[in-house]
């Protein structure tokens, strides 16, 4: 798994004994904001603007972060403005690495083979894991942002003068009310299952499960009268949403032990995943053979034999 101490590769691995086994996530480094004119955004500095060809992003197809870039990437019509590599499903002593493989799309901005060179490249004495998504400005020769939440705001609405195509996923109107989703959803779901799957006691285990289940639960109800959790309108809450509920079934509910209740077993977040999944372009955004490859074979410590289960078999392209 690993990480950078001031620039150098290390290969250590999560460490949960000082909190009690509970995991916890660190915090982003990169926080510059492309914006229309290249003005400051609301962290980081100044200097990078909305430009067709200038950035590049890496992603893994098994990360649900860097699956929500990919995403605004496809729905607001970036694919021929902002480039795409793709790692390796493994992420072993090397970290993300873009050793050939099917589904793997090489870095042909940087040469780079691993994703921690990138990190070095932008700050040779940078320390901390080097994960995805990456978001790389060609003209300087630097990261813009790995922080997934930030750059799906940038690529909602930071290009849209220069031909994005039309769609506010953010719009001023619904801000708190998406803003009070993503918090509860994050929190308890999308990093909740890591809570749980990564929980080094029983206790740290317990205190994730039950909120998580809460927040299906929760879901569930809220969904059950309304298209979108806001309403009528599609909104980033939804798509930070789904990355988690696409890989619930295949992997959380077993190899993370979220599983007092599946996915399916939620009639309502069941036929809004498929709803999702079904949107023009999401479906080239997902491969569950990386997804299933990489939570499999990456966590020894969780699933030593190292099998890839067959299953499920569930049909996201099941009519609604």
């Amino acid at each position: 798994m690993g990480l950078l101490v001031e620039g150098t590769w290390t290969t250590a691995g999560y460490d949960t004994g000082k909190s009690g086994g509970r995991f916890e996530r660190e915090p982003t480094r990169f926080r510059n904001w492309i914006t229309p004119d290249g003005s400051a955004g609301p962290t980081g500095e100044g200097g990078f603007a909305a430009e067709a060809g200038r950035y590049h992003l890496y992603i893994a197809r098994a990360c649900p972060w860097a699956h929500r870039t990919a995403i605004f990437r496809a729905i607001k019509g970036l694919d021929e403005m902002i480039g795409l590599s793709v790692t390796h499903w493994l992420m072993g002593d090397e970290g993300w690495t873009f050793e050939p493989a099917e589904g793997v799309v090489p870095d042909d901005v940087n040469g780079v083979r691993r994703v921690f060179e990138l990190y070095k490249l932008a700050d040779p004495a940078v320390s901390g894991r080097a994960s995805v998504p990456v978001l790389w400005d060609k003209q300087r020769r630097t990261i813009v942002s790995n922080e997934s939440a930030d750059i799906i705001r940038m690529f909602n609405d930071a290009f849209d003068g220069v031909g994005a195509r039309r769609g506010d996923y953010y719009p001023q109107d619904l801000r708190a009310e998406i803003d009070g989703y993503n918090a509860r959803i994050y929190d308890t779901l999308n990093n909740g299952v890591y809570k749980a799957g990564f929980a080094g006691s029983q206790d740290a285990y317990e205190e994730a499960i039950v909120p998580l289940f809460d927040t299906l639960d929760w879901l569930e109800m809220h969904l059950s009268d309304r298209r979108y959790l806001c309403g009528d309108r599609l909104t980033e809450a939804d798509w930070r949403l789904f990355t988690t509920l696409l890989r619930f079934d295949p992997v959380y509910h077993g190899h993370f032990k979220c599983n007092l209740r599946r996915l399916i077993d939620y009639p309502a977040l069941w036929a809004y995943t498929r709803a999702l999944y079904q949107e023009p372009g999401i479906r080239e955004t997902v491969d569950f053979g990386h997804i299933k490859k990489h939570y499999y074979l990456n966590h020894p410590w969780l699933d030593p034999t190292g099998i890839v289960p067959a299953g499920p078999d569930i049909d996201f392209e099941a009519p609604l």
